[in-house]
């Protein structure tokens, strides 16, 4: 039967209708959201002639496709969509209890769709059977630079395709090339190209981070030891005319030389269940990073070792004084940190203190708390698009005046249930004055632009 799903899959590959360099002329005037947290990595849409509020009619959908599941958000570039998903053969499930690890037979899929008509251009699908908690499917949003796209599996499996057909250019597999232990919640940190150089978080004795020749596949440098290499994302940063990776896993917080892989410094800092999922963030000479059990820890960088300038004094999922996520990076401006805590409480903390300004739920589960509450924070100009785990998508400004809610709309249903309710948890994407959503039925377009 994974046979007969595969030959299937991969029936869906097709040549596109236009030539890949026209459709790159054809984007160029709209921006490109290529990669988690979009051009620039940092949660910031660029676009103008976007929508003040949403239309009291509810937002025009350009197209829906239906999907399998996962978390993967979506990536937009040049003409294209590209996400990822997770098919099961007829007769198999994932486990009732979302926590129960088992082996699960099934596919994983990198698709790509046409970005004016949601119509599926190709797809690339491999066998991956899953042994994970929250086995949905994939986590990571695709990356795509040019004429190529690079994505990463929840078990493990790296690819370098061609972006125009889908064909496979060079594949690595963690678990086969380096030892690597499949963690609790999968291979979760999105890939980070750096030049020439694609930085994953892979796992196994001194190759927590990796470096691998994007043309080529071929390992450049390794580094970091760790029980377990996290979920969060390596990010690079600039500080003092120098360029740092950093790479946050659930020991510490580490600086590497993007070129050599050579540790610059380490800062201990304990995540419990190596939950290091939210992008860490910096702020001028600030570095801010938190967990859901541990809390936030701020790091003031200078000419040798960051000295930590504060820290959560609890490791504890719901007595919480900063900021404990768990799944939302959150977003640093005005000397504020903007974040979404372990039970859902949208916070405004300062960033030299930790001190707490103001909280609210009402971007998450106004209700009331609710574990794993979460919201995608967005910035654009100088309000904040707020897509939630409930499907809605929200326009308001975050100052330290408090939470100041312009719009809300409905984006997509949220269909999956593994945390006892419905939720959405995957990253949207904007781009072509659009935002791009998916659940775990279908991937939507919906028009953003001002009329």
């Amino acid at each position: 039967m994974l046979t007969e799903l595969l030959r299937l899959a991969a029936g869906c590959r097709c040549r596109l209708l236009l030539p890949f360099a026209l459709c790159l002329a054809v984007s160029a005037a709209a921006d490109d959201w290529p990669q988690w947290l979009g051009p620039q990595r940092d949660a910031v849409w660029r676009e103008t002639g976007i929508v003040e509020r949403f239309p009291a009619s509810g937002l025009k959908f350009r197209w829906r496709t239906p999907i399998g599941a996962g978390y993967s958000g979506p990536a937009v570039a040049a003409g294209r969509v590209y996400v990822m998903d997770r098919q099961l053969p007829t007769g198999a499930a994932n486990p009732g209890d979302p926590f129960t690890k088992a082996l699960v037979p099934g596919i994983e899929r990198v698709l790509c769709l046409e970005e004016t008509t949601g119509k599926i251009l190709w797809t690339h699908a491999y066998d991956a059977p899953y042994t994970i908690s929250y086995a949905a499917g994939p986590r990571c949003t695709p990356l795509v630079d040019g004429d190529r796209v690079f994505t990463l599996g929840a078990e493990g499996n790296l690819f370098c395709l061609d972006a125009a057909s889908g064909r496979p250019i060079w594949s690595r597999d963690f678990k086969r090339d380096f030892g690597a232990k499949t963690p609790e919640w999968g291979f979760a940190g999105h890939p980070l190209l750096v030049e020439d150089r694609l930085v994953c978080l892979v796992g196994g004795d001194g190759s927590v981070a990796v470096a691998f020749d994007k043309h080529t596949g071929k390992e450049l440098w390794r580094a970091l030891s760790a029980r377990e290499p996290g979920y969060g994302p390596p990010t690079l940063i600039e500080y003092g005319g120098r360029r740092m990776v950093i790479v946050w896993h659930p020991e510490a917080v580490n600086a590497l030389d993007p070129a050599t892989g050579q540790v610059l410094w380490t800062v201990p800092f304990e995540s419990r269940y190596g939950l290091t999922a939210p992008t860490p963030r910096l702020a001028g000479d600030m570095l801010f990073v938190t967990a859901f059990y541990n809390g936030s820890l701020a790091l003031r960088l200078g000419s040798g070792e960051p000295q930590v300038l504060w820290r959560s004094p609890k490791v504890s999922e719901k007595d919480t004084t900063y900021l404990h996520s768990i799944i939302a990076t959150p977003f640093i401006e005005g000397g504020h940190i903007y974040g979404v805590c372990s039970y859902g409480q949208l916070r405004c903390l300062k960033l030299e203190t930790g001190e707490r300004v103001w909280e609210t739920l009402a971007a998450t589960t106004p209700e009331k708390e609710t574990r794993w509450g979460n919201a995608f924070l967005v910035k654009h100009g100088d309000r904040f698009l707020l897509a939630n785990e409930r499907g809605d998508l929200i326009i308001a400004r975050l100052t330290p005046a408090g939470y100041d809610e312009i719009s809300r709309t409905r984006l997509i249903e949220p269909t999956n249930r593994d945390p006892g309710r419905p939720v959405v948890w995957s990253h949207p994407a904007f781009a072509n004055r659009s935002v791009y959503a998916r659940n775990d039925r279908e991937i939507v377009c919906a028009s953003l632009a001002e009329e």
